[in-house]
């Protein structure tokens, strides 16, 4: 098992990727762009938390951490956008949003952690 399985905001980013994927893997009516810019967007929140986890140095752990950070806030936006545009449910819209919110803070967390 690799360390960054044993991370709470790994699996909580890994949980929300797969609601993300599944969206974009059954909805055809959302454009392209918008399916690959949360495509990308999700799955960097995940590859940069598993990323920042191997790396040796605080310095160098907290650039992966903060990119992984404004990978969420840019999938909360998508995602609010995207529910605004009729192509996800509120539920699913809460959803993800509410795991956003917390995989930001918990990232916050950890970035400020390593600052000290």
């Amino acid at each position: 098992m690799f360390p960054y399985e044993n991370l709470e905001v790994y699996k909580r980013a890994y949980g929300a990727n797969q609601k993300v994927y599944r969206l974009l893997k059954g909805n055809k009516t959302i454009p392209g762009y918008a399916k690959d810019q949360l495509g990308r967007a999700s799955l960097s929140i995940m590859l940069n938390i598993a990323e920042g986890s191997a790396k040796f140095s605080n310095k160098d752990r907290k650039n992966f951490y903060v990119t992984a950070r404004g990978s969420t806030f840019e999938c909360a936006a998508l995602v609010n956008f995207m529910h605004d545009e009729g192509e996800i449910s509120i539920e699913l819209k809460l959803e993800l949003s509410n795991s956003y919110e917390e995989i930001s803070r918990m990232l916050f967390t950890m970035i400020k952690n390593l600052e000290e």
